[in-house]
């Protein structure tokens, strides 16, 4: 039985971080007045956050694999009182820098997830751990227990610096000049409640890595990232950084730009603070679509960003930390627990040789490997944990990391010991072959538990690679080789974008039933730090997905050239190929009422939404309409996708901007027949109809989407540089989302036509 926040605290007294023990006092009172109205929700919100307590979806009792999620226990308790809805169970996110856990740590999370979650702790894409159904009553007790295991919560979620993620091969790989986990640690530590990163319009990313060729840091998709670069000076190796800055993904992704080459050491901490206050200065603040780092760089340009950064750099106070908190260059973190050995001998097991194959990973360090603990969906049970710190105390000293996969990797691991960890691993049921592969799938939570799902991610995920599991060392090495990473709506927190092969949730209604889709995300690349990001194609029905990855796969074998990776191939070959083998399967759909399968998710049995679109030949006709014209406006986008393929950015940029015009005259259409297709008038009648009534808003982003087609509306006519064209094609595709969202809304209400 959980003890309470008030024995927890006196059990830890004196064995948590001073400032750190205040603060979690200071929150727990906060829960006390919130619950009393004596603070604002609003206010409130924000608070929780960045102590890394979001609230939680529960429009189902389904989990991703159909069994039943926990029951909540006090619905009655929110009638009675000004609490709201976020006081059922929500998720509690743990940052972890650079994903590096220790024995002790893994035990603490395991009784953590046992005694107020589901007994499952969740790996993410930016190496946190996640608890879902936390009460909020119970986050004291669990910052707590976390503080005095050297773990916090602050600044996990909210407008701050969130987890500063790290390769987790760093100090191990051979192909780093140098290790960046001290680095990353230090920088982590620096911006922790830095009273100069307390003032962002949204979150800021930070990532470490050791070398430019991998994917395991993924520097070019953040705020600011940091890649291991040395020189020479005067005969004598000087270690730095080459810095970028204004990356992400999210809706509408941006490939981070160069700042310097080469960063040195002494640099780091006051550049971060200088962009820092920068960012906080000068941010959108209103516009929360607008308020990431990456928007301030584009707007200003990177020489005035640099400039106004350089300018704060030169009024920034000296601070002993820059240099006190950076290691000596020669800092060895971590030593091994056994001696160096040579690989045993393998047998006759083919699942133990599919293991060693996908799953080990040579050191740069001789005699001695990195294991990798596939995780499905990035989930690891409690008794996992226990399990997995027992061995990471048999095999290592506990040299345990969190990838950006979801997964974790056990350090350290002495090439003798391999068959013996084999075995540990395959006892406590983590020795799953395929790790980076296209068995290893990447997950967002999706409808699971996110508000924000569309479609349910892990849902398609855990079919996925159900299939891909059971054909095994079947697959092709080439298909083995590729990656699949799932969002379960257009923000990419499942890093669809970045993948061989991505997916991100969408709806669309057929018949007058809406059906859980999927758009197709070709072009990714998920080497080179994540060197490219891919575009969507097509929306798929859910159920229909899997079949869409036999035919993409099964065309890339057969068309492939050799040795061709999947990227060169897609460039190669050409998306409008690949679009028309997947078309058949956006048509034909069966009737509902014979056959209801494409009509619900994966996961959930039940029919997805209806929408009453009612019965009369008026109504008829205006939904031929809407369709006609949307299905155009979403062959248009594709369309300037093939031209800016065909290095034609001018008509691509155009083409973009004329789908979200004809997308919007679809809606305005449904209102008043007679618009012209006047640009002017048409941006005229969504905004008076759609926009300035607020109907066109989205319940979490707002009228964002709207905001993306006045911009371009504004711009229409201006010359279009690639990167431009790029942005407004992805605006186009989520503008076009947005418009069959306000559509299901308008048709589920009982909307119809006005004057």
């Amino acid at each position: 039985m959980k003890a309470s926040n008030a024995l927890w605290k006196e059990r830890l007294a004196g064995k948590i971080d001073e400032a750190l023990a205040k603060e979690v006092d200071t929150f727990e009172m906060e829960i006390e007045l919130r619950k009393q109205g004596k603070v604002d929700e609003k206010v409130f919100a924000e608070t929780r956050l960045r102590r890394g307590t979001y609230g939680q979806r529960y429009d189902n009792g389904q989990r991703h694999d159909g069994t039943e999620s926990k029951k909540l226990p006090f619905e009655e308790k929110l009638t009675k009182g000004p609490m709201t809805a976020w006081d059922a169970p929500g998720m509690q996110r743990i940052k972890i820098p650079y994903g590096g856990l220790n024995p002790e740590q893994l035990e603490v999370l395991a009784d953590l997830a046992e005694e107020y979650s589901d007994s499952i702790a969740h790996i993410t894409t930016r190496q946190d751990v996640q608890l879902h159904f936390v009460h909020i009553e119970d986050t004291p007790s669990v910052m707590r227990r976390l503080a005095a295991a050297k773990i916090t919560t602050r600044e996990a979620c909210g407008n701050s610096v969130r987890n500063v993620t790290g390769c987790p091969f760093a100090g191990v790989c051979r192909d780093e000049p140098f290790d960046v986990t001290p680095y990353a640690r230090a920088l982590a530590m620096f911006l922790l409640g830095h009273p100069d990163a307390q003032n962002f319009g949204r979150k800021f990313k930070p990532a470490f890595s050791g070398c430019a060729q991998h994917a395991c840091g993924l520097t070019a998709m953040h705020d600011v990232g940091y890649t291991a670069v040395v020189r020479t000076v005067d005969g004598k190796e000087e270690r730095g950084f080459c810095m970028v800055v204004g990356g992400g993904l999210g809706s509408v992704p941006y490939q981070a730009k160069v700042f310097e080459e080469f960063l040195p050491l002494n640099e780091l901490l006051p550049t971060v603070q200088a962009i820092a206050k920068v960012f906080g200065k000068h941010g959108e603040k209103k516009v929360r679509s607008r308020a990431r780092l990456k928007f301030l760089v584009a707007d200003w340009g990177l020489e005035k960003f640099k400039a106004e950064v350089a300018a704060e750099r030169k009024k920034l106070a000296p601070d002993p930390r820059w240099t006190s908190m950076l290691p000596k260059a020669d800092l060895e973190d971590e030593t091994p627990l056994k001696p160096p050995g040579e690989m045993p001998s393998l047998g006759n097991d083919e699942r133990l040789q599919h293991w060693a194959r996908t799953n080990l990973r040579e050191q740069r360090q001789a005699g001695y490997v990195v294991a990798t603990l596939a995780l499905p969906l990035g989930d690891i049970t409690a008794n996992q944990l226990r399990d997995l710190a027992d061995i990471a105390r048999k095999f290592t000293k506990g040299t345990v990391r969190a990838t950006v996969e979801q997964n974790l990797v056990l350090r350290w691991v002495s090439k003798a010991d391999v068959v013996e960890l084999y075995k540990a691993l395959s006892a406590a049921k983590l020795a799953a072959p395929g790790a980076s592969n296209i068995q290893d799938i990447v997950a967002c939570p999706g409808t699971d538990t996110c508000k924000l799902g569309i479609s349910s991610s892990r849902g398609l995920a855990a079919e996925l690679r159900g299939r891909l599991v059971a054909k095994g060392t079947a697959l092709d090495r080439a298909i083995q080789d590729l990656h699949i990473k799932i969002s379960g709506c257009f923000n990419s927190c499942g890093q669809h974008h970045i993948s061989d092969i991505g997916f991100y949730g969408v709806s669309r209604t057929v018949s007058g039933f809406r059906v859980p889709h999927f758009q197709v995300i070709l072009g990714g690349q998920w080497e080179e730090n994540a060197g490219s990001y891919g575009l969507p194609i097509i929306a798929i029905p859910s159920k229909r997905i899997p079949d869409a990855v036999e035919r993409i796969t099964a065309h890339y074998l057969k068309h492939r050239q050799p040795d061709e990776r999947f990227t060169k191939y897609v460039r190669r070959v050409g998306k409008g190929p690949i679009r028309e083998l997947l078309e058949p399967l956006t048509k034909d759909l069966p009737d509902p009422a014979k056959d209801a399968t494409l009509f619900s998710d994966w996961g959930d049995p039940r029919q997805y939404s209806i929408g009453d679109i009612g019965k009369g030949e008026c109504a008829g006709e205006v939904v031929s309409a809407y369709e006609f014209a949307t299905t155009e406006a979403e062959r248009m986008v594709f369309a300037a996708q093939l031209k800016l393929d065909a290095g034609d950015a001018q008509k691509a940029g155009e083409e973009a901007y004329a789908a979200m015009k004809m997308a919007a005259k679809a809606l305005v259409q449904l209102q008043y027949d007679d618009v012209t297709d006047d640009a002017q008038e048409v941006a005229d009648e969504f905004k008076e109809r759609f926009y300035d009534t607020k109907v066109f808003f989205d319940p979490f982003a707002g009228g964002k989407f709207a905001d993306y087609y006045f911009a371009a509306h504004e711009k229409r006519g201006q010359k279009f540089t690639a990167e431009f064209a790029k942005y407004t094609i992805e605006e186009a595709q989520l503008f076009i989302e947005a418009v069959h969202s306000c559509y299901n809304k308008l048709r589920t209400e009982g909307i119809g036509t006005k004057p």
